[in-house]
């Protein structure tokens, strides 16, 4: 081949590697061109979009079960509306949305006077945003530019509302405040998060139009919310505590505390009771939302990254079935006296009680019913078995006993003589009785609860061995904390560790006086709550062993879609608090005294449980009260069943008593029957496969 041809066939290859590559990049500004022109918008949105937001959405919190899986607090569905907000929306957008709202939902609930409703709703400052937004050149105008300059913008803004004159807001209407208080809660809702408008009292119509009209309300939505509902009425419903509402959000005292764990300002939360107690496990996990947007703050796209998960649901060991039954005790044995004696028992206002598990610390039932005279109706009120304190009379002689015991005060079998005391100076003081019970050893003086007997015990204590009636006696100071130190060592004037929130420990005298000291051994000084001598009683039948309270026996994962009870999460344990620093055979005397005490005649609960096959023991108490100047008496009484293998334990309190007619003993028996009583019945059934 010459080379000639050689160098047109090497020019005709590169002239076709030339033609390709002139194709290639035709075809690629071809491609290009049509990028920018059919798509160019499109795709420079893209570019502008901003960096994703997060949003997070509440989910409903979980549910509370008694120990028989039994509902006792759930969530009920409710109509919402709700706003969510896009990114950078203005005063004056939620203005207009405010308006139209206000055309299709009311903000004032049923059966309230619209004015009077609204005026205590909305504040100055609210008014004065609505005039300032409605009137903004005119308002501005007011302010001279000399003194705007020296101000900020939050300082100038606070000093144009300033400048609102009364009559400017006086002359606002009704519907103007309906809008005003509409507004209030859109300008409380976060971007990219619903943020509930209204969700009590919401009607068919109302959700119906708002659901009929979304594209005219931006960022508004029809959908459903929940309350929380109580199966069994308002039984322990201030045990279960409150939660905030969407209006109130966090509690302000908290605000900083629930922010820094990842609650949004309107997120509800628990503000008492086991609510509060359990809110890290009953506040679910939210539902965690993505959106993009672009520059002009519109959403587009949004996707689920995480999942909401309702909160996790709580087993109690509350009884509800016995509950309800020893609500009903209380209530009927508190009518009785009082339709019976009622200028007698006129400062009568509560009975309260304990019932629990002493090996575990299971509270299987806790009552409080209050009776207001003046209404003649009763409340409930659960939480003062926890919260109030009262004197307790002479339950606490086991205490006092096993301290003059423990201590080498007194020493058992020890014999004294029960026959009325005084100190110099002071007054006289007895038994229940003003004549004397005689020879008593310690036994016997829990059996028939002498007063003199824990006298003499509190005066060794102090020192003094040597008692001649009225006679001054020598006395240490100290020893009154000695007593307490071991009335503590059974929860007695201490927390119980109970899970609840600020539970109270009792009432200290501050004056350690000799005379103070015999009163204290007698249960007549120091005071405590019901809960507390539940405890106290707990551990005499623990046989010396303090057990922790508790309303919480298991915590369980939520099934989604499903009524039924989720798996185990995790389960309560049995917590022991301390030993009694006591002679097992110490413990073994009282038990022995309390054993008397109901079973045997003289005993001062005999009459009640004498004849009961549970084998119940325990200790009668009366304090001597006084309630606006008249004199009133509490009654108490605490016990345990069955003696040599305890299952149950119980205390009660009747404060500021009349003419009652042993109303303790009454409640106590009736509790332990209504007990056992549920117990063999439910055997039955268990028998019969039921």
């Amino acid at each position: 081949m010459t080379k000639k041809k050689k160098r047109e066939q090497i020019s005709f290859r590169v002239n076709i590697v030339f033609l390709f590559i002139f194709i290639l990049f035709a075809i690629l500004i071809l491609q290009l061109g049509i990028v920018q022109i059919l798509h160019g918008e499109k795709f420079q949105d893209k570019i502008e979009q901003t960096i994703q937001e997060t949003a997070k959405i509440s989910t409903p919190r979980g549910k509370m079960y008694d120990r028989n899986y039994q509902i006792v607090v759930d969530n009920e569905p409710v109509y919402a509306i709700t706003y969510t907000p896009p990114k950078g929306i203005q005063a004056e957008d939620r203005l207009e949305l405010a308006k139209k709202l206000s055309k299709r939902i009311t903000m004032v609930p049923k059966r309230k006077k619209p004015q009077t409703y609204l005026d205590n709703l909305l504040t100055e400052r609210d008014l004065q945003e609505y005039v300032y937004l409605l009137h903004k050149k005119k308002v501005e105008g007011r302010l001279p530019e000399q003194k705007r300059t020296n101000l900020n913008n939050g300082e100038a803004y606070h000093a144009l509302l300033d400048l609102i004159k009364k009559e400017e807001m006086n002359q606002l209407t009704v519907k103007e405040k309906e809008i005003i208080a509409i507004k209030k809660q859109l300008d409380k809702a976060t971007e990219f998060t619903p943020h509930i408008i209204k969700n009590e009292g919401v009607t068919k119509k109302e959700y119906a139009s708002i659901a009929e009209n979304l594209t005219d309300l931006p960022g508004i939505n029809a959908t459903t919310d929940w309350n929380r509902a109580y199966p069994y009425g308002e039984s322990i419903q201030s045990l279960f505590g409150n939660i905030s509402s969407h209006k109130e959000g966090l509690p302000l005292d908290q605000l900083e505390y629930y922010l820094t764990l990842g609650y949004s300002r309107n997120d509800r939360v628990g503000t008492s009771g086991l609510e509060k107690q359990y809110e890290d496990l009953l506040q679910g996990r939210k539902e965690q939302m993505v959106y993009e947007t672009n520059k002009h703050g519109e959403i587009v796209t949004q996707n689920v990254a995480v999942d909401g998960q309702r909160g996790k649901d709580l087993v109690l060991t509350i009884d509800m079935e016995l509950q309800q039954k020893v609500d009903t005790i209380l209530r009927e044995e508190m009518k009785a006296v009082i339709n019976k004696y009622p200028y007698e028992n006129r400062y009568m206002q509560d009975a309260l009680a304990v019932v629990i598990k002493p090996k575990t610390g299971d509270l299987l039932a806790v009552s409080g019913q209050r009776y207001d005279q003046e209404r003649r109706k009763f409340y409930h009120a659960a939480h003062k078995a926890i919260y109030n304190q009262h004197i307790p009379g002479s339950v606490v002689k086991g205490a006092t006993v096993l301290a003059g015991l423990q201590s080498g005060v007194i020493q058992p079998g020890e014999r004294l003589y029960d026959i009325p005391m005084k100190i110099k100076g002071t007054p006289e003081k007895s038994s229940y009785t003003d004549s004397a019970l005689g020879w008593l050893n310690d036994l016997d003086a829990l059996k028939r609860s002498s007063n003199v007997y824990m006298f003499y015990t509190a005066l060794r204590m102090g020192g003094e061995y040597n008692y001649q009636y009225n006679q001054p006696v020598s006395f240490d100071p100290e020893s009154f904390q000695q007593m307490r130190n071991y009335f503590h060592q059974f929860g007695l004037g201490i927390t119980t560790a109970i899970d609840f929130p600020n539970e109270s420990t009792g009432y200290k005298g501050a004056n350690p006086a000799a005379g103070n000291l015999m009163d204290f051994a007698i249960g007549q000084y120091d005071t405590y709550t019901v809960l507390q001598l539940a405890q106290y009683v707990s551990t005499i039948a623990n046989d010396g062993y303090r057990v922790r309270p508790h309303f919480l026996k298991e915590v369980r994962t939520p099934k989604p879609s499903s009524r039924e009870i989720g798996p185990i999460f995790r389960s309560a344990h049995t917590t022991v608090l301390n030993r009694v620093e006591m002679k097992q055979e110490y413990i073994k005397r009282v038990q022995e005294g309390f054993r008397r005490a109901f079973q045997e005649p003289g005993g001062t609960a005999y009459t009640a449980f004498n004849d009961k096959n549970y084998d119940a023991i325990g200790k009668t108490g009366t304090a001597e009260n006084t309630f606006n100047g008249d004199y009133t008496e509490n009654l108490s009484l605490i016990g345990y069943a069955p003696k040599n293998n305890p299952e149950v334990a119980f205390a009660v309190v009747v404060p500021h008593t009349g003419k009652a007619e042993n109303i303790n003993l009454k409640i106590g028996e009736r509790m332990m029957d209504a007990y056992f009583n549920l117990k063999e019945n439910r055997g039955n059934r268990q028998s019969k496969g039921e």
